[in-house]
């Protein structure tokens, strides 16, 4: 740390981060409420391109808010750049692990759907005679009912 900061002047560099982070997080809701059609009515960014910003705006948003948080209020933009590559290199990998999870997720929610569906369709009825369940491989001599 090149120079010490007064008690005055931290306690106004606090307070400015405060009202920044306040100001960021105001738009964030004004944003969120105008993408879901509650402050213009007709007006609703729930697919397609506006969709596509409207997230991109969210993740932005957090995004700095979380490096501002990080680097100001943790004192992390006053450290060594091994001790700042420490923590933020595991950080993106912690990144990567919620992707994947939700990806992974995703895939098992898509299965449950399909196999929800295959169990309400109504089940075929066999003529008399013949079994349920088995498969006629072609070729393969079965055995005759003698039921």
């Amino acid at each position: 740390m090149s120079s010490h900061q007064t008690y005055e002047e931290a306690k106004a560099l606090v307070f400015r981060g405060l009202m920044l982070l306040g100001a960021i997080t105001i738009v964030e809701v004004l944003v969120a409420l105008l993408a879901k059609g509650h402050l213009i009515h007709g007006v609703n960014f729930s697919h397609g391109f506006g969709h596509y910003v409207y997230m991109l705006l969210m993740i932005g948003f957090s995004l700095y808010k979380a490096y501002f948080i990080i680097f100001f209020f943790m004192h992390m933009a006053y450290e060594l750049r091994g001790l700042v590559m420490s923590v933020l290199l595991p950080t993106t990998l912690l990144i990567w692990a919620i992707i994947a999870f939700f990806s992974e997720g995703s895939y098992w929610g898509a299965s449950r759907e399909k196999l929800k569906e295959r169990n309400e369709l109504p089940a075929n009825q066999a003529p008399a005679g013949k079994t349920q369940g088995m498969y006629q491989i072609p070729g393969v001599h079965t055995p005759p009912n003698l039921g």
